[in-house]
């Protein structure tokens, strides 16, 4: 198998909503925001028209866009027996993405994230995790991951207990590890550990320019590109309007954005973007064009509704 990715498995509930609602709600733009009250996620939705069900989560994204690519793979993650969670196996399967959990049923619900897509496009998420964030060891195949050349991790599922005991044992059993840093408050709540994955544990990391700037502790890009000069490992940065950077070791490459394009949602643009540099990295493609795969598939996703093509 080529990449099997280790996630939240989460159903996505994408509504359209104006910034009002993002003010009145007490939420921050284009953020995520963690919900641990069942009752709370679902006044946030009453009100609500919805536009669309995906299953979602961020890994589960890329690993779709890789099986959309032609690579064989596979994903772990926890739902319960329940009608999303039958919901969720199914998109997957539909996607020829092997998935590999026997469901059943738990105490919690399985995860749901409300995508909020304002008018200008941005999308701020409130994430209900439910069972996915329960996430332990005994649900990581040790067979699937030794089998897979590279392993897709991501900073959401990163915490103490029982996900982070599952992403230590994935970690030391993986032939090649990837990770994305998924979010600015995913940083700042484990920059320790975080800074301690990039410098030691992973071959490749995904960040936007914020989160990677947050995790060094940068005052400007180029201390950026020290650091990842530095490592000797693959870190690619997403940039916005700026484009896209890859450094490994002292091969920096940089691919600019795509001109022109009708932007409606961009909901997955990082989750795509990552699948398609991975998709360059198993199918021995340079650096560069690694990147530019990537760039390719962030612009395909943001000129529609959703995070799957």
């Amino acid at each position: 198998m080529k990449i099997l990715g280790i996630g939240n498995a989460i159903v996505d509930v994408i509504c359209k909503v104006d910034d009002d609602f993002i003010s009145k709600n007490n939420l921050t733009k284009s953020t995520m925001k963690l919900i641990f009250e069942e009752n709370e996620f679902q006044s946030l939705l009453k009100n609500l028209k919805i536009e669309k069900t995906v299953s979602g989560g961020s890994v589960a994204n890329s690993i779709v866009g890789l099986s959309q690519l032609g690579n064989q793979v596979g994903f772990i993650g926890k739902i319960s027996d329940d009608e999303l969670g039958g919901k969720y196996e199914e998109g997957l399967k539909k996607e020829k993405v092997e998935y590999f959990y026997n469901k059943k049923k738990e105490e919690l619900p399985t995860g749901t994230c409300l995508i909020l897509v304002t008018p200008d496009s941005e999308r701020t998420m409130c994430t209900f995790l439910g069972t996915a964030g329960k996430v332990n060891e005994n649900d990581v195949s040790l067979e699937a991951i030794k089998k897979s050349e590279i392993i897709l991790l991501e900073g959401y599922l990163w915490d103490e207990g029982d996900p982070k005991k599952a992403f230590e044992k994935a970690i030391q059993n993986a032939n090649k590890v990837a990770m994305s840093l998924s979010d600015q408050f995913c940083v700042d709540r484990h920059k320790p550990h975080f800074l301690e994955l990039v410098k030691s544990k992973l071959d490749i990391t995904f960040a936007n320019e914020q989160e990677i700037t947050s995790l060094i502790d940068a005052k400007n890009f180029d201390e950026v590109i020290t650091f990842s000069k530095s490592l000797e490992k693959i870190i690619v940065v997403t940039r916005g309007e700026k484009g896209a950077v890859a450094i490994n070791g002292n091969e920096v490459v940089e691919c600019g954005v795509k001109e022109g394009l009708k932007i409606v949602d961009l909901t997955g643009a990082g989750d795509l973007f990552a699948g398609g540099f991975l998709h360059g990295q198993v199918n021995n493609m340079s650096l560069k064009d690694s990147l530019e795969k990537g760039t390719e598939m962030s612009s395909k996703v943001i000129q529609q509704i959703g995070a799957r093509l």
